[in-house]
């Protein structure tokens, strides 16, 4: 099978991250989108957020009836930073006939270089990039691929398709500031933030 990747912290996930998940899956044929939050991201290593057993509830509810995108707790045992290497590295020996396409949004593919091992990730999988509001110049496009430029280029496919400027920062701060978030994130999703009083604190306090 092939099954796409797409991690990141998710707090919260928001209606962006659906829709990307669901353009990959249609543009690049996955049999599969995997959605991950991460344990410990490591490029967030002084940034307070929520618990993983939050986030995780989040994803798994924003996609509940969605197949063939599904929630992946796969890095729930991580005590460890969430380096995509090593995740990528269990996934492959875990399921050795599938293939592994990692979405990533333009500004992690510009960063890419400086990640751990990243020759390996883009050995491990195949990378397709979505261009971040104003991102766009940040990659050197080649028709349907984008690479990072510099001495040792790393080339991905470019995902086209509509956008929205949104993120989980920006919910959080509405949250915070009691204002409304619906149509930002599914009603299941919103309703969870309620419940459990999320983001109306910096998440270490909660």
């Amino acid at each position: 099978m092939r099954i796409g990747i797409l991690g990141g912290t998710f707090d919260p996930i928001h209606l962006g991250h659906l829709m990307l998940a669901e353009q990959a899956r249609e543009t690049l044929s996955l049999d599969r989108v995997l959605v991950m939050p991460a344990a410990r991201p490591p490029h967030k290593p002084e940034v307070p957020i929520s618990a993983y057993e939050h986030r995780l509830a989040m994803v798994e509810l924003a996609l509940a009836g969605a197949e063939p995108l599904r929630a992946s707790d796969f890095e729930r045992e991580d005590d460890r930073p969430s380096f995509t290497v090593e995740t990528l590295r269990r996934l492959t020996a875990s399921a050795p006939e599938d293939r592994f396409v990692l979405l990533l949004g333009s500004d992690s593919l510009r960063d890419l270089p400086g990640w751990r091992e990243p020759r390996e990730i883009s050995r491990l999988a195949e990378l397709a990039v979505y261009p971040r509001p104003g991102e766009e110049e940040s990659l050197i496009s080649e028709g349907e691929r984008v690479t990072t430029g510099g001495d040792d280029p790393i080339t991905a496919r470019l995902l086209e398709g509509p956008r929205l400027r949104l993120s989980s920062t920006e919910v959080r701060a509405r949250v915070r500031a009691g204002r409304s978030i619906r149509f930002l994130v599914p009603p299941a999703v919103a309703r969870y933030i309620q419940a459990h009083g999320l983001y109306r604190s910096d998440p270490d306090q909660q």
